[in-house]
């Protein structure tokens, strides 16, 4: 037997330990590449030439690049071998990294092409967790994901704090070289411990794509949860985008003290692991009601809070990236059960779905901070998942 497919699945069934965290780690690590930028547009786009206007284009086209790979190249993971696959996904995510790590001040225009290919190619983690849940037995499958997506989460969160630090200290440049060496040895790690998984589905592209859409048309609940989480996440995107413009402007604060500021979220994360336990013991909707009512909550914490704080602000990203990751783990465990020969086209939905919200949000949140302060962010902001809450609560009476 292959030694990483025996240390995937250990005498008693299901995945070890040392796997998931491995998988939890590379996850964190692929997935921050689409945050990098997040904290530091502010010293990119002046370098490169672009307006502040434009500054969010740059994350909002990552998040774009992103949802055009989840659409894209991940359900080929029910079509082709899946180790290979994510390596060859890797292996561009780490040109591009690198291109986007040498560009020349005045390269705006070249600059988002690569944010779009960064995003693009950092579609891997999404053809992990599918993996994952392959690999997992029904009864672990929400604790596994949970966990995987605990540390995918840390990447979010993490990535924001660092990329911060790092500019502040060596240039944002020095962020994506960086990420494109740390690429390269998550690349060298899926090679030789990832188990090989041939799918069993045999189509072609084209047929694969057609089942998608109806997979879409099959599954009211795949529907549902995703157009919950774009809300949610485009909240969650319009918010991290415009608080360091807001921590900058309006606080004063450096590049460093941003940084830390960034690090308070990532107690968020926490809600992975919670959200998976709580779906697996049944208690997936009181979990969403929970998440769905905390977000816009969350974002209106800021209003009343003398000035607008930093601890206001602080406690409303803690919430709202409690939120969000709960939502999202629970939806997924959700839309995974739907069918198992179709978890990769319809994790590419769910999360398809989930980043056209982040860009959405990405791309507003400098337009409305500059035209209505962090007063029009948060009510904005507050406004996305409260209409989610609605149309959760209308589909929880109909059922």
């Amino acid at each position: 037997m292959n030694p990483s497919l025996a240390a995937a699945q250990p005498a008693h069934g299901g995945l070890s330990r040392t796997l998931v965290t491995l998988l939890a780690f590379c996850c964190g690590a692929i997935v921050a590449n689409i945050y990098y930028a997040q904290p530091i547009v502010g010293l990119i786009a002046p370098d490169l030439g672009l307006s502040h206007e434009h500054a969010s284009l740059i994350v909002s086209l990552t998040q774009l690049g992103y949802a055009l790979g989840l659409l894209l190249l991940v359900p080929l993971a029910d079509l082709v071998e899946n180790r290979r696959l994510m390596i060859v996904t890797a292996m561009l995510a780490c040109a591009a990294l690198l291109l986007a790590g040498t560009s020349r001040s005045g390269q705006g225009p070249l600059f988002l092409a690569y944010a779009l290919l960064i995003g693009f190619s950092s579609v891997a983690v999404q053809m992990l967790i599918p993996l994952a849940a392959h690999l997992a037995p029904e009864q672990q499958r929400g604790r596994v994901v949970g966990n995987i997506m605990g540390g995918l989460l840390l990447g979010i969160l993490l990535a924001r704090p660092l990329s911060s630090l790092v500019a502040d200290h060596f240039g944002w440049r020095t962020v994506f070289i960086g990420a494109a060496v740390l690429m390269l040895a998550i690349i060298l790690l899926l090679a030789q411990t990832l188990p090989r998984r041939v799918p069993e589905h045999k189509a072609s592209y084209a047929g694969l794509m057609a089942s998608m859409v109806a997979l879409l048309r099959r599954y009211p609940v795949l529907r549902q949860r995703s157009l919950y989480q774009a809300l949610m996440f485009a909240a969650f995107s319009l918010y991290w985008t415009a608080v360091p413009l807001a921590l900058a402007a309006e606080h004063g604060l450096s590049q460093s003290q941003i940084a830390l500021f960034a690090l308070v979220g990532a107690v968020g994360a926490i809600a992975a692991p919670m959200a998976g336990r709580l779906a697996d013991a049944g208690h997936a909707r009181a979990g969403s009601l929970l998440a769905l009512v905390l977000a816009p909550a969350a974002l209106l914490i800021g209003l009343t809070t003398p000035g607008y704080s930093v601890v206001g602000l602080g406690l409303t990203g803690v919430l709202l990236d409690f939120a969000v990751q709960m939502n999202m783990v629970i939806g997924q465990r959700e839309v995974y059960a739907l069918d198992p020969a179709g978890r990769g086209r319809l994790n590419a939905l769910y999360m398809t779905s989930i980043f056209l919200g982040g860009a959405l949000g990405s791309a507003v949140a400098s337009v409305v901070f500059a035209q209505y302060g962090w007063q029009g962010v948060a009510l904005v902001g507050a406004a996305l998942p409260g209409l989610a809450l609605v149309i959760f609560l209308a589909v929880s009476r109909r059922a």
